[in-house]
């Protein structure tokens, strides 16, 4: 939404953000505009962001960036409040109790206005959580961009329920799908690290995860009902002979989550475990070639072009597009506002393990994280930097 609304005194007219100015480029600081926020905005002044893959995807395939144009990056903050623009009373509840100062956190990509690589950021109220009591912003920041891809992928790619809120009894699934078994492969990714515990909460129970072996303790911890090294040269076999006949000419698999999202790494083996009816949710872009120092990546947003000709006959290909999540109405009013940061603040969801990525200035910082995404470095954690230096 533009305003023309003046911005409060102490707040800067701009600030410094993180930009890819060309692909395969180094990143570049640049001055954008401070924008006031207009009716049911809020200003906040980013203090900690968080990587993911999507960032090297723009960064080394040039996803989502126009030719010639500097895109500024970040789809994940947390840092506080800093401005509030006009109440909207048309919102629901939550989204009018924030007050200047408060700490927040939240995942918000429809524009670069509200981009987290940036000391100052405006965004809707409904993309924002408080932070709960018990965390801090450097464990928070790890959390929405994942967690709210587990959930999207979960209700609108699956299509199991979630019901919000979850009774104090607890919730059951519906006897038709409680003991269908659910594969998430890339189990120890952020992605698949939420999916589990968001499973584990609302009682589903035939989880079946996989990744390195180095993770399968802390995955049974999580939820994971059995493990699989997708190293294992014959896992797809492993996983299809664990997973019991029905007897009612069902798939032994019927769900499955591709948290990884990799032509050869992850899809090819799924070719030979999805059978007919099999609902397989894949995180987008697939990658065709993996990015590296030397190497440009090549990626696919088509599933239908995806190993063409090497599945069952009768599977559902879905490509996971998080971004979509805002359609769906409930979440866009209460899943930042409610649901996450209750889910953080009871213990039902617990942050990943961080790796805080060093660096003596905010591009610094940012080149640093998008070398150990290229490198693949990350295994079982979440890369978390500061954006402003100051408090």
């Amino acid at each position: 939404m533009a305003t023309t609304a003046s911005l409060p005194a102490g707040i800067p007219e701009t600030h410094p953000a993180v930009a890819i100015v060309a692909v395969r480029a180094p990143l570049q600081i640049i001055s954008v505009p401070t924008q006031a926020p207009g009716v049911g905005e809020v200003l906040v002044h980013v203090l900690w962001t968080s990587s993911t893959p999507l960032d090297l995807h723009k960064a080394d395939g040039g996803l989502l960036v126009t030719p010639g144009k500097p895109t500024v990056q970040g789809g994940s903050f947390a840092g506080t409040v800093a401005a509030l623009g006009p109440t909207d009373p048309t919102l629901p509840i939550p989204h009018r109790q924030l007050q200047i100062g408060d700490k927040v956190f939240g995942f918000a990509h429809r524009s670069e206005r509200e981009a987290g690589f940036q000391t100052y950021l405006t965004t809707s109220a409904y993309m924002l959580s408080k932070l709960p009591p018990n965390l801090t912003l450097s464990q928070a920041v790890a959390v929405p961009t994942n967690l709210i891809t587990a959930l999207h992928t979960i209700t609108n790619d699956l299509g199991l329920p979630l019901p919000w809120p979850v009774p104090a009894t607890g919730w059951t699934p519906p006897s038709a799908i409680a003991d269908k078994a659910i594969l998430v492969w890339g189990a120890a990714s952020s992605v698949g690290f939420y999916t589990l515990q968001v499973f584990r909460h609302w009682g589903y129970r035939n989880i079946i995860a996989v990744a390195s072996a180095k993770h399968h303790d802390e995955l049974r911890k999580l939820g994971a009902g059995a493990c699989f090294d997708y190293h294992t040269p014959n896992v797809a076999e492993q996983i299809l002979a664990h997973a019991a006949q029905r007897s009612d000419d069902q798939p032994r698999i019927p769900f499955i989550i591709d948290c990884i999202g990799s032509r050869d790494g992850s899809l090819r083996p799924l070719t030979r475990i999805a059978e007919r009816v099999s609902k397989l949710a894949v995180m987008l872009p697939v990658i065709d070639v993996h990015a590296s120092a030397d190497v440009q990546p090549k990626y696919e947003m088509d599933m239908g072009r995806v190993l063409a000709g090497e599945w069952a006959e009768g599977v559902e290909l879905i490509g996971t597009r998080t971004h979509n999540f805002l359609d769906n109405t409930f979440f866009r009013d209460y899943l930042q506002t409610e649901i996450v940061p209750t889910l953080l603040e009871q213990g039902v969801i617990q942050p990943n393990k961080l790796r805080v990525v060093e660096g003596k200035t905010l591009l610094e910082r940012a080149q640093n994280a998008l070398n150990l995404l290229r490198e693949r470095a990350p295994s079982g954690e979440k890369l978390v930097w500061r954006v402003a230096d100051e408090e």
